[in-house]
Parts: C-alpha cells; structure tokens; sequence
C-alpha cells in the first residue's frame, strides 16, 4: 500500500489559525442558511471500504457501462436494502 506523503510543506500558519477564536472569525460574506436550505438537505451516508467476491460475469455487467461500476454496485445495493425495509401491507383477510 502507498503511503500518502505530502510533496510541498503546508504555508499554513496553523498557530494562528488555532490561536483564532470564533468570535475573531469575519462571516460577513457568508449568507445565513435559512429553513428551505434545510428542507432540501439530504443525508449522505458515510462510505466503508469493503472486501466483496462478486460472481466474474455480474462485475463484467457492472464494469460495461464504464467508469463509476463501485457507485452503480452501490445503487443497486441500497435499492433493493429499501425495497426490502418498506413496511409490506396486510392484504384484506390478513394474507401479505
């Protein structure tokens, strides 16, 4: 595995950015978020790295339409986990 190394050193001054406090910090440029910000916001979830053995032919299937198979394989994924968590209705006479 590659070890991330940095190539040029950070010009950060990272004292006085940790000496800052927030009431030091000029917001005036920033527009406050209101409630529509907030109604529109989705929640991402964070991502695992994961060990998986796929059947060779599904990955070629996933692989064919190009770069973003992992992200589609996902989709997939969280698809049927959603199908599968709605709640599933009672038909009439209590068969389901």
């Amino acid at each position: 595995m590659k070890k991330n190394v940095l190539k040029k050193q950070s010009q950060t001054d990272w004292t006085r950015v940790d000496a800052t406090k927030d009431e030091d910090i000029d917001y005036s440029d920033i527009p406050e978020l209101g409630d529509d910000f907030f109604e529109k916001a989705t929640f991402v979830p964070a991502k695992q790295l994961v060990t998986i053995r796929l059947d060779a032919d599904v990955v070629a299937w996933l692989k064919r339409s190009g770069r973003g198979y992992q992200t589609r394989t996902n989709k997939i994924l969280r698809t049927v986990m959603e199908t599968q968590e709605r709640p599933v209705k009672k038909r009439v006479g209590g068969v389901s």
